[in-house]
């Protein structure tokens, strides 16, 4: 004897258990038909703002100022070395031994691979707000020490020029620089880990230029001279100032990378 179910036997089977839904409530399944039509592709659990399309016209107003800004670089650079290129100790080597120089040149990088970024996608990825807080460091700190020697001429009885390139190399730029990241809403919540590779750089380029300036007789800053200084403890002295600019700046920048929540996921995993 078979007894026959009152009701249908369970399957397995998707299509078909899809299928008995919409035969059995067919106002409920257009209902739900509908809302699904009506999602937003936003709301995808495959949506990253990483990759999503720019939706935002500051965004494209920062990636033009950021190319703008690698223009402006290249403009000072090649106007520096004009200027410099009528005095008579000039030496094409001496030019790119100087930290502003180097500096300005990898920030015209950075400004071009940032300007990119910011033309095709809503936020920056971590690893380049890493490196633009590098780069912005070496720039604002340039600009500071090369104030305090402008300032400091006067005391030698010597006078130094500023001419226009002078200004954008070391003012004008890293000021917008400046500006760009405080304002910057999409940055990553960087590690405080990221001001151990800060002095990197800065400790390279310094004894290289020391060991340098002994061969050649030649320094690009006055406190690396022994001849313009008292002695080695003012060099040591005027190096342990520079660090705490490199390190408080950074540190600075670091800080208001994480005050921030924006849009951007933690660098820090």
């Amino acid at each position: 004897m078979c007894a026959r179910a009152d009701r249908p036997a369970r399957t397995d089977d998707p299509a078909g258990s899809l299928a008995a839904v919409l035969l059995a409530r067919p106002g409920s399944a257009r209902r739900s038909l509908m809302r699904l039509g009506r999602r937003s592709p936003d709301r995808s659990p495959f949506h990253s703002p990483l990759h999503s399309p720019l939706h935002s016209p500051r965004r494209r107003i920062v990636g033009i100022v950021r190319l703008v800004l690698a223009g402006a670089e290249v403009l000072a650079l090649l106007g520096y070395f004009g200027y410099i290129l009528g005095f008579k100790s000039f030496i094409v080597y001496n030019y790119f031994s100087y930290f502003t120089v180097q500096s300005a040149i990898a920030a015209v990088g950075v400004f071009i691979a940032a300007g990119i970024v910011a033309l095709r996608r809503e936020v920056d990825p971590p690893w380049l707000d890493w490196i633009r807080l590098l780069v912005t460091t070496y720039m604002i700190v340039s600009g500071i020490v090369f104030l305090a020697i402008v300032i400091q001429s006067s005391s030698r009885a010597y006078t130094m020029e500023v001419p226009w390139s002078t200004q954008l190399l070391h003012f004008w730029i890293p000021g917008i620089a400046l500006v760009d990241w405080l304002t910057d809403t999409g940055k990553a919540r960087l590690p405080w880990t990221t001001l151990a590779w800060v002095m990197v750089v800065p400790s390279i380029w310094g004894a290289f230029t020391l060991i340098r300036g002994a061969l050649v007789r030649w320094y690009p800053y006055f406190f690396l001279d022994p001849k313009q200084v008292s002695g080695p403890l003012e060099t040591v002295l005027y190096c342990a100032v520079a660090v705490a600019l490199f390190t408080g700046i950074a540190a600075m920048l670091t800080w208001s990378s994480r005050g921030w929540r924006g849009l951007k996921p933690s660098a820090e995993g």
